[in-house]
């Protein structure tokens, strides 16, 4: 074909496409609704024919309306790696402790990946649509449009896919922000504001880390030890068949540090923590639902579980009905609301099959009274590690004084090592005379508060000690009272026996 006749035939190419552009308008106002999808319909049909190129788009439209699609979130973060290379528009947010921004494609931006060697598009798309269903007069829904050539499709959809929802989870992991969830109380909330959602949120804040904590270092290491084994351990879970999750159970005094044992937890794992307060869960079904709305890279806290519910006393056995209970005549007095959470519905959720919902996930109680709890909810296979917390001793004091006053050696040390041998404090006590109550106090200062206070919490334990011992002389005179009494009344009643045989 001469360069004459391919100028003639581009010429008149690029005419009839500008004349579609200009009519193109006038077309859609003239022709009606119905013969313009018709028509829209069937050329892209036509045109798919030639076109080598295949498209998969992923929506942000979930079948819950108030959630983004977990999909189109993973795709959002997968591109958050390679838009800042090659977009000319970014879309600016704050990733995680609000000290980071994290770059996204903007909308109606293209970027290229290349995986394989095979170059590949990904295309933000942005489209209002009109809804006769919807309280607002539009509805946006944004989407991702993955664009690739079709002697590719095969590696595409058995690889690259799998490859981006992989990475894109372990992005949007080391870019989130990590929260605290508490249960919501549905039935008190208007149901247009609170429908299905269960669990209301915060940013996870907390300070806490092992480095810190006042506990005995090898106990502390045994615990860092056994928190990274498991957070490692997903197929060795899936290998001995048992569900990717862990208890422990973490008991002792008030004021042993067991809730900042739970945020170092968390810290050290980077998981979420949903806080469920049970006597807020109206009965065992609406326990499952919560556990179903947890994530996994989770910890399940259960605090002060011996207040939590009366567990215990379900399994004791019912008392007989009196007399009065057959009388039918009897007004029956008024059922006051109470929570139906049975010790079964908390037993299937941490260790039935609903057990198995999510992975990676840490189920922790916390309690003052350890003797309280049922032995069925505490044992090995439900609270697999059992942590007691207690009094503050002095390796345990040592790391406080680090981390309080920066000292790991006075003078005072002795004395205070003497007086911790001698009688209990609690780790958050230790804390509260170490921290400084106005600017002149020193070290030496605070240092004397914590002797007095240790001296003070012995003297106490002393008279404690002697007041209960004489309790107990008087109980045992008392004891020893009635017993001489009672030999006084038998010995009595032998001889006035003895008198009567003798006068027969």
């Amino acid at each position: 074909m001469s360069p004459t006749t391919l100028t003639m035939l581009w010429t008149s190419v690029t005419t009839s496409v500008g004349s579609i552009l200009v009519l193109w308008p006038f077309f859609e106002q003239i022709c009606p609704v119905g013969l313009r999808q018709y028509f829209t319909k069937y050329t892209t049909i036509i045109t798919s024919y030639f076109n080598p190129y295949i498209d998969i788009s992923f929506s942000d439209v979930s079948k819950l309306w108030f959630k983004r699609s977990d999909a189109y979130v993973t795709v959002e973060t997968y591109l958050s790696n390679k838009a800042p290379k090659s977009a000319k528009r970014l879309k600016a947010e704050l990733g995680k402790d609000s000290s980071k921004v994290v770059l996204s494609l903007d909308v109606h931006q293209t970027v290229v990946d290349d995986f394989r060697g095979v170059k590949i598009w990904w295309t933000s798309k942005k489209e209002v649509n009109r809804s006769r269903f919807s309280y607002r007069d539009e509805e946006t829904t944004m989407s991702y449009t993955l664009t690739f050539h079709n002697r590719y499709r095969d590696l595409i959809i058995e690889s690259y896919l799998e490859h981006v929802m992989k990475e894109g989870k372990e992005i949007g992991v080391r870019n989130r922000q990590r929260k605290l969830y508490t249960n919501c109380p549905n039935e008190k909330s208007p149901w247009f504001m609170n429908r299905g959602i269960m669990w209301s949120s915060i940013f996870f804040e907390h300070p806490a880390n092992f480095e810190r904590i006042g506990l005995d270092p090898e106990t502390k290491q045994e615990i860092v030890d056994d928190l990274l084994t498991f957070s490692k351990s997903k197929d060795y879970y899936e290998k001995i068949g048992k569900p990717w999750k862990r208890g422990y159970l973490l008991f002792g005094p008030p004021g042993t540090g067991k809730s900042t044992m739970i945020a170092a937890m968390a810290n050290l794992l980077g998981y979420d923590v949903y806080d469920l307060e049970l006597t807020a869960v109206k009965d065992n079904t609406e326990l499952r639902k919560l556990l179903i709305e947890t994530t996994a890279k989770s910890i399940l806290v259960i605090e002060d579980i011996d207040c939590s519910l009366d567990l215990t006393g379900q399994r004791k056995s019912k008392t007989k009905k009196s007399s009065d209970d057959d009388d039918v005549n009897e007004i029956p007095k008024k059922e006051e609301k109470s929570n139906k959470v049975t010790l079964s519905g908390l037993l299937n959720v941490i260790d039935g099959l609903w057990s198995a919902c999510g992975g990676e996930r840490l189920i922790i109680f916390t309690t003052n009274f350890l003797e309280k709890l049922d032995p069925a909810l505490i044992r090995s296979g439900r609270m697999d590690t059992h942590i007691e917390l207690s009094y503050c001793k002095f390796e345990a004091f040592k790391v406080l004084a680090k981390n309080y006053l920066d000292l790991e050696k006075h003078p005072m040390f002795d004395t205070i090592q003497r007086l911790m041998g001698e009688t209990n404090i609690t780790p958050a006590d230790v804390a509260e005379n170490l921290m400084p109550k106005s600017s002149s106090d020193d070290a030496n200062k605070r240092l004397s508060k914590l002797i007095q206070a240790l001296e003070e919490a012995k003297e106490k334990a002393a008279e404690k000690k002697d007041e209960e011992d004489k309790l107990k002389e008087e109980e045992a005179a008392k004891k020893k009272d009635g017993e001489l009494k009672l030999n006084v009344k038998e010995n009595d009643e032998v001889k006035v026996k003895e008198e009567d045989q003798a006068a027969k």
